[in-house]
């Protein structure tokens, strides 16, 4: 699978949150591509980003999230490049297939983005505009992954966003728990034993041969729940 992360941010080499992530994105399979950087003008080429589109499984849009939105570079680059003919049609659209999600920071605290909250609707419903563009391209809509109040984040949740963000542009099934434990497993056993202190080779396969265990009980429970309706 080959994902494109197409990032807008007006600022990125000052965006803690973008460099964080930047930092996480594999060295194989993931295209990184800035919109800002690419196109300084603003001026799109079309053909080229619907070439990079068509290389690609997996579509990841990454934005700070203005004023409920993306900034206005990825509005553009929607409007100028998922055009009739290409994206969607009276036939299906050569997105059709592919995997959407998207990848986007906030400053507010999530308990706000509810109803009675300062910001009064849900992620969920603040983010239909996208939901329908996938819908109208044929794209499978992603969960998406939000990023609240990077700065104020411990080491342990910026630790685990780094691994969510991998699995977001990696796992092919990443809404699976199943899934993303294998995912894990499969990160630690490729681990390059070389660089671990003695002894970290065989906790490391030993946590691998835990998780494995676990997903095979996951598995088993979901046949019983698939045998119950």
């Amino acid at each position: 699978m080959k994902t494109l992360v197409i990032i807008s941010h007006p600022d990125i080499l000052e965006s803690g949150s973008q460099q964080f992530l930047l930092n996480a994105v594999p060295s194989e399979g993931v295209t990184i591509h800035h919109l800002e950087s690419t196109y300084p003008s603003g001026k799109i080429d079309v053909q080229k980003e619907q070439e990079l589109l068509d290389a690609h499984d997996r579509i990841i849009f990454q934005f700070p999230f203005y004023w409920y939105s993306s900034p206005a570079p990825l509005k553009q680059w929607q409007d100028d490049v998922l055009t009739n003919g290409y994206a969607h049609g009276k036939a299906d659209g050569r997105l059709a297939g592919k995997e959407f999600g998207l990848v986007f920071m906030l400053g507010v605290h999530e308990r706000e983005y509810q109803a009675g909250g300062r910001e009064l609707f849900s992620i969920s419903e603040l983010t239909r505009p996208f939901q329908a563009m996938a819908h109208k391209t044929g794209m499978t809509y992603l969960r998406p992954l939000t990023v609240y109040q990077f700065a104020y984040m411990t080491d342990e949740e910026k630790m685990d966003l780094y691994i969510r963000y991998q699995q977001k542009l990696t796992n092919e099934n990443s809404e699976s728990l199943a899934s993303r434990e294998r995912w894990v497993s499969e990160q630690l056993r490729q681990l390059n034993t070389n660089d671990l202190e003695p002894g970290a080779e065989d906790i490391l396969n030993h946590a691998a041969d835990l998780m494995e265990t676990n997903r095979t009980t996951i598995d088993e429970l979901q046949v019983v729940l698939d045998q119950m309706w």
